[in-house]
This record gives C-alpha cells, sequence and structure tokens, in this order.
C-alpha cells in the first residue's frame, strides 16, 4: 500500500463478498440493539402528553418507517461496492470535500456515543450506590466507554457477537419492564391505554424528530451493511438487499416504537421518562442487577455499530494512512467525551432538530448520485486516486457542497419541516448541478459507460487492491480467497 497516498487504509477499502460476515438474523439483532436505547425513552415522555400511547406507538413507528426506506436505499451503497461511507462521499463531495459531511458525521457520532456513555454511566453509579454505596458517575462513565471502545476496537466480527447476546436479553427486560410499570401506573390509578395527554404539542416537530432519531445512521448505513451477507450476482435490488428489509423495515421501527411505550408509561407512572430511574425507586436488590444487563447491553450494542464505528471510519478516511481503525476508535471515545455531552441532554430535542437538518442535505446527495446521477454505478478505483476523476476542482465538487449548504440552511430556518426541506432541496439542487455545471466539465466514465464495468455485487464483481502492483482489479466472487482485515 502506498506510504503517501492519504486515500488508502485497509479499513476503508471496499469489502469483498466473500469477506461479509453479518447474516439474515445477525443484522436484525443488530438493529434491535441498537433501537434500544435510553435516550428513546425519553420520545414517548413527549408524545405521552399530547397523545394516547398506542398513537405514540404509531407515530414512532411510522417516522422510522419512513426514514429507514431511505436508510434502505443507501444501504445499497454497501451491499453493491463494499464500501464505507466516507470513501463514497468522495465521488459527490470530492476526494477533498468528502471530509466536511464525514467529520462532520464523525462529531455527531462521537457526541452520541458520549450521551449514551453518560446515561449507561448514570444507571451504572445509581446501581452502584445501591448494592456498594459507591458514587461516582465519571468513573463508571471512563470504565464503561474503555470497555465499549476495546470491544468496538476488536471488529464487526465483536461487533455481531455482542448484539446477538444483548438483543434477546433486552427484549426479555423490556417486557419485565412495561408489566412493572404499568403496575406502578395502576397503583397511582391511571389507565396507561386510556389515558390521552392534553398538551397541544407539534405533531409535525415529533415526526421529524423522530426522523432525525435515525438520520445519522441513514446516510451512513453502508459503513454496516458492507459487511452483510449478499447473493453475488444478485441484479434485482430486492434479492440483493433481502437481508435489509425486515431488518430496518421493521425490527428498527418496531423496536423503537415498543421503547418510546415504555417512556411513556414511565412518565405515567411516575412523571419521569426514564423508566430505570422509575424502577430503581421501587425496586430490590434483585431488580438491580436486572437493569444492570439493561443498561449494559442497550448502550454498548448501541456504541458500537451505530456511534463508534461510523466516527472511527470517518477519523480513518481523514487521517489515512496514519490512522488506523483501532486508533480512530479510541479518537472517537476522546472527542466525544471532550465535548461533554451530558450537556447536551436537557435539550436533546433540539440538538436532533439540528443534526437532523444538518445530515438530512447529505441523505439527499447521497440518493441523488447515487440512484439518479450515477444509476449505481461506481467508478471505484478512482474514489482512491489524486488524479481522477473524482478529483474535480483542486479536490472538491462544488455541486456537493453548495447543495449541501443550501439544503441544509434551509433545513435549519425551517425547523419543523427540517429532514423533508433538506433531502429534497439538496436532492433537486444536486441534479441540476451535476447535469448543467459538473459532468460537462469533468468526465464521469460510469455515467457515460453502457456496460457493467462499474457495477460490483449485482454482477457477481468485488472491487480488489493489489498492494504489489498498487491499483485495483475486478475479481469475480468465486476467484476470491478469504483474507482477513482489520476492521472485521
Amino acid at each position: 500500500m502506498q506510504e503517501k497516498n492519504h486515500l488508502l487504509e485497509e479499513a476503508i477499502l471496499p469489502v469483498w463478498n466473500n469477506q461479509r460476515t453479518i447474516g439474515f438474523i445477525g443484522f436484525i439483532w443488530m438493529w434491535i440493539s441498537m433501537a434500544v436505547i435510553i435516550a428513546t425513552f425519553s420520545l414517548g415522555e413527549t408524545g405521552i402528553k399530547s397523545m394516547s400511547l398506542f398513537e405514540v406507538f404509531s407515530m414512532i413507528f411510522i417516522a422510522n418507517v419512513a426514514i429507514a426506506i431511505i436508510m434502505t436505499l443507501v444501504a445499497d451503497i454497501g451491499i453493491e461496492h463494499g464500501l464505507s461511507f466516507a470513501v463514497y462521499l468522495r465521488a459527490p463531495f470530492g476526494i477533498r470535500g468528502t471530509h466536511f459531511p464525514s467529520i462532520a458525521r464523525g462529531i455527531g457520532a462521537s457526541i452520541w456515543f458520549g450521551i449514551q456513555t453518560y446515561l449507561g454511566a448514570l444507571a451504572l453509579n445509581g446501581i452502584s450506590q445501591y448494592l456498594l454505596g459507591f458514587d461516582n458517575w465519571f468513573i463508571w462513565y471512563v470504565l464503561f466507554g474503555i470497555i465499549q471502545i476495546v470491544s468496538t476496537g476488536m471488529g464487526i466480527r465483536a461487533v455481531e457477537v455482542i448484539t446477538s447476546v444483548a438483543a434477546p436479553c433486552i427484549i426479555a427486560v423490556t417486557i419485565w419492564m412495561y408489566f412493572t410499570l404499568e403496575e406502578l401506573a395502576q397503583i397511582k390509578g391511571v389507565n396507561i391505554w386510556t389515558f390521552a395527554g392534553s398538551e397541544n404539542i407539534n405533531l409535525f416537530v415529533f415526526f421529524f424528530a423522530n426522523m432525525s432519531f435515525w438520520s445519522a445512521l441513514a446516510i451512513d448505513i453502508p459503513n454496516l451493511t458492507r459487511f452483510l451477507k449478499t447473493q453475488s450476482g444478485a441484479k434485482n435490488f430486492f434479492k440483493r438487499n433481502k437481508n435489509v428489509f425486515i431488518a430496518q423495515l421493521i425490527a428498527l421501527p418496531a423496536t423503537q416504537a415498543w421503547i418510546g411505550v415504555i417512556g411513556g408509561i414511565s412518565f405515567l407512572a411516575a412523571g419521569l421518562w426514564n423508566p430505570i430511574e422509575v424502577i430503581q425507586a421501587n425496586g430490590t436488590g434483585l431488580t438491580m442487577i436486572v437493569l444492570l444487563v439493561m443498561v449494559i447491553f442497550s448502550q454498548w450494542s448501541t456504541n458500537a455499530p451505530a456511534n463508534l464505528i461510523p466516527a472511527a471510519l470517518a477519523f480513518v478516511n481523514a487521517g489515512a494512512p496514519k490512522i488506523h481503525y483501532f486508533t480512530a476508535v479510541v479518537f472517537a471515545g476522546i472527542v466525544g467525551t471532550i465535548i461533554m455531552p451530558w450537556l447536551i441532554l436537557d435539550n436533546l430535542f433540539v440538538f436532533l432538530g439540528y443534526y437532523g437538518a444538518v445530515l438530512s442535505g447529505i441523505a439527499g446527495i447521497i440518493i441523488a448520485d447515487y440512484y439518479i446521477i450515477r444509476k449505481r454505478k461506481v467508478n471505484v478505483p478512482h474514489l482512491y486516486l489524486y488524479d481522477g476523476q473524482f478529483v474535480f476542482y483542486k479536490g472538491f465538487n462544488f455541486a456537493g457542497l453548495l447543495s449541501w449548504l443550501i439544503g441544509g440552511g434551509l433545513a435549519i430556518y425551517f425547523t419543523s419541516y427540517a429532514f423533508l426541506v433538506g433531502f429534497f432541496v439538496s436532492l433537486i439542487v444536486y441534479v441540476v448541478l451535476m447535469k448543467v455545471w459538473i459532468i460537462p466539465r469533468y468526465t464521469q466514465a460510469e455515467i457515460t459507460s453502457k456496460d457493467d464495468s462499474f457495477l460490483g455485487t449485482s454482477v457477481g464483481m468485488n472491487w480488489v487492491y493489489d498492494n504489489k502492483n498498487e491499483k485495483f482489479q475486478r475479481v469475480k466472487t468465486e476467484n476470491l480467497s478469504l483474507t482477513s482485515r482489520e476492521d472485521r
């Protein structure tokens, strides 16, 4: 591998079809694990103030189906070409321009890591106070953070194992939480399924805030799907992505809505959105142990695939070849801590609104570039070249940068409809600028190609980097030999 080529590093090279280890059930477990996070409970509290519990479930479910549709379309980039999010962004943003959206996502993911670790640390501290008389949440934050960083640094296999163990345990614990909270609500004289909140909450804000909750992973889902097993040579989109659909279109919305419901019940039972605090105040030593399992698994199994991996790959992309995967995971943990994300928690919906607005434009640009402009074909070798087609003007594709600036800016201005505005404005502006301005000036080989030479998995081909000759080759899946990867 070229030492001086800052576009190359093992962790951000395309994943071959025979290197993909996550299966159908494994991806479902992964999404169930990711969706069960403590912050999700707060969505239920917000909704129950103005809706019935069934309406809360329905609204969260539909919002997550909406974002999951976008996520499923973006997921094909990882399935088809084995590319990570930051590397693919070199196409719509340029080999240098990619750093603006990818680092924005990396910092956001780091912040989420900090938020999740802080919430987990609070619960762990409460449990340790009860069982051991020890009270220091920051110590728990550091220890919990180190455990997550080390396990994620071990690669995607370790993450898959954690989520496959965590998901069944989490499902069992959340069912127990539901009946425990329902009993507390009955003692208080509240029927959870007939109660209807009377506050006037803007439903559009609530809907798009729920979409924003997973907008970050919607744009960088290729980081995970490039490791998802798929049938080599499957040209049909639904056949090629069959392991994606149930996990993202059903497991994610159903789990997210279920956790929101528990948060709503917790608020009805004790006026607090965090059921861990409520049950802890009314529980016994056994209760503490059950909650400990819930806290460790829910935060751990979410932070690894949803936050640490995306952040690490963004930082690898920016610092290649000197920054390697494990180093980047550690760096993500440090960034997520020094920003002091616990200060954000009291304004979580404000953060979600603005963060979702910024990312919505990127989602629109990715969909426009991959499906409308390139029609799923990508000149992968040129993504790693200093003198290739993705250099554009000094490394920047101003169609992507201007589209993101315009769409993201309008999304921030129209906060209530942020994701809707940012997504479609950026998509439309990008298509126009590419066709009118960029494509006539900068040749894009895959756009003019009439054959399948720029496709990957769907035609049974893989993008393989030859270290000896320092160039890429297209190799049939059946001719590949299995090799290890740093990020596996």
